[in-house]
């Protein structure tokens, strides 16, 4: 027996199904048995969580009490933004929840870096901020008008770019943070990996996405205990 998860996705839809493949990839199974029982709730009605005061704490703190009501027994939720109401979801569910951004920033320290560079929000940065700095790293962000060249970018993806175009832009914002001085990158943002890849860069390159999803292979079939309430 394995442990329920429960995620709470669609933020975006694609990069929720990402991260259900690579769920189901890491997942050693012989037959459908061997898999982890998933409860989904793929909600792209979520708020959007670079608007300041747009709602989201709210509705996922709604979606997590009825994961929780239908028999999840952790919860995962593949969006970096979306942990600065981790909190709430926790309160509300009274579930452990896989903190994605505590297993990127670990994984950047694990690297030997000093200074970490960053793709994600403004949102996701604080929160990436602050957790590198509790292992004495600094973060290295992209300057403002980069910054809102990625966000253009991120919307693009989350509309359905995927093209060879979006992949350049994107590996040319994470050229400026090593240019900048990082020497680990982290994907702070679950729609990066779509059109960014390690061969895209010379510095290692974190999935926070993809971690999360070993992460709870492992916590799910209980190779490693389940994080504390």
């Amino acid at each position: 027996m394995s442990l329920i998860l429960g995620v709470l996705g669609g933020m975006g839809p694609a990069a929720t199904l990402d991260f259900l493949g690579r769920l189901q990839a890491y997942t050693p199974a012989a037959k459908d048995q061997d898999h982890i029982r998933v409860l989904m709730d793929l909600n792209p009605q979520v708020p959007d969580r670079n608007t300041p005061g747009a709602g989201a704490g709210p509705v996922l703190a709604e979606m997590a009490g009825g994961l929780a009501g239908g028999g999840a027994e952790v919860l995962a939720m593949p969006c970096n933004t979306a942990h600065a109401h981790a909190d709430l979801i926790i309160r509300a569910s009274g579930l452990p929840l896989i903190d994605m951004i505590g297993g990127a920033a670990k994984a950047a320290a694990d690297t030997g870096a000093r200074r970490v560079g960053v793709l994600g929000t403004k949102g996701a940065l604080r929160l990436y901020r602050e957790y590198l700095a509790a292992r004495g790293l600094g973060l290295v962000s992209l300057e403002a008008t980069r910054q809102e060249a990625f966000m253009a970018l991120l919307y693009r993806i989350k509309a359905g770019d995927l093209s060879a175009e979006a992949r350049t832009e994107m590996a040319s914002l994470a050229h400026d943070l090593v240019a900048d001085g990082a020497e680990t990158l982290i994907a702070g943002c679950t729609e990066a990996p779509l059109v960014l890849a390690p061969r895209d860069i010379q510095v290692p390159l974190i999935d926070a996405g993809d971690l999360l999803a070993r992460r709870c292979v492992a916590v799910c079939l209980e190779h490693e205990p389940p994080p504390q309430v």
